[in-house]
């Protein structure tokens, strides 16, 4: 299998996980599935998630953009014009809170607030060409610092990462 670590003789353990104590019979008395295996690995990922997202949050095209700011243009620049409410939701901020953030980005000339044409009551926050410029160089700093990570990697390595993106995406989507 790609990307597996085989297990030392006698251990039921998957390194960087909580070691297994071998039984009498050499079989170890922790299952992977143990929780205190889960609780030790979920506790490693979580760490080296956060610690990853962070440094990839701060590679941004305009130092003066909180991540909530940012994360509102990527929101527009993916699904297009949405209202102060669509984007609080998104977001999950109250809207009072993505109306001061929708404030500040309009003026910073980076999104504009349109009444519908469907409705004139409803207002629709979508990107000017400056906020498509942001998101756009933010995304290509944040690939090529990534990409110089991944280029000090081995084949196997990229060979475990390439296997674990596939697993961490369906577990963002649960």
């Amino acid at each position: 299998m790609i990307g597996t670590t085989p297990l030392a003789p006698g251990s039921t353990s998957v390194p960087g996980t909580a070691a297994a104590s071998p039984d009498d019979e050499g079989h170890g008395t922790q299952s992977p599935t143990d929780p205190l295996d889960h609780e030790a690995l979920a506790t490693d990922l979580r760490m080296a998630l956060l610690r990853l997202a962070r440094r990839l949050r701060a590679e941004k095209s305009d130092g003066e953009l909180s991540d909530t700011q940012f994360s509102v243009l990527a929101q527009l620049y993916l699904h297009g014009p949405r209202t102060p409410g669509e984007l609080a939701e998104a977001e999950h901020v109250r809207p009072p809170s993505m109306t001061r953030t929708v404030a500040g980005l309009t003026e910073a000339g980076l999104v504009t607030r349109t009444g519908s044409s469907e409705d004139r009551r409803r207002v629709l926050v979508d990107l000017t060409a400056d906020g498509r410029r942001t998101v756009e160089e933010t995304r290509r700093r944040r690939t090529v610092w990534l990409g110089r990570r991944l280029a000090d990697l081995t084949p196997e390595e990229l060979e475990t990462l390439a296997a674990s993106t596939a697993i961490l995406r369906r577990m963002g989507e649960r």
